[in-house]
C-alpha cells in the first residue's frame, strides 16, 4: 500500500526531529465511534411512563388554581 501525503510530512517532521502531531490527538481520535447502542424496547417504554405521570386530564379540565 502507499503511504499518504499526510503520513509522509509526519515522518519527515519525526526525522527533522520536530514534534508529530499523532501524539497530541485527543482520546476521541483513538476511540471506535462505529458501536452504537440503540433504545430497547424497555427503554423506550420506560421513558413514556415517566413522560406521562405528570400530564393533565386529556378532556382540557387541568384543576389548576392560583391562590391569591
Amino acid at each position: 500500500m502507499a503511504k499518504s501525503n499526510a503520513k509522509k510530512q509526519r515522518e519527515n517532521l519525526v526525522r527533522e526531529g520536530r514534534n508529530n502531531p499523532e501524539d497530541f490527538r485527543g482520546v476521541y481520535a483513538l476511540t471506535d465511534m462505529r458501536t452504537r447502542k440503540t433504545k430497547t424496547k424497555k427503554d423506550i417504554m420506560n421513558k413514556m411512563k415517566y413522560n406521562k405521570r405528570f400530564s393533565y386530564d386529556q378532556d382540557g379540565d387541568n384543576r389548576f388554581f392560583i391562590a391569591l
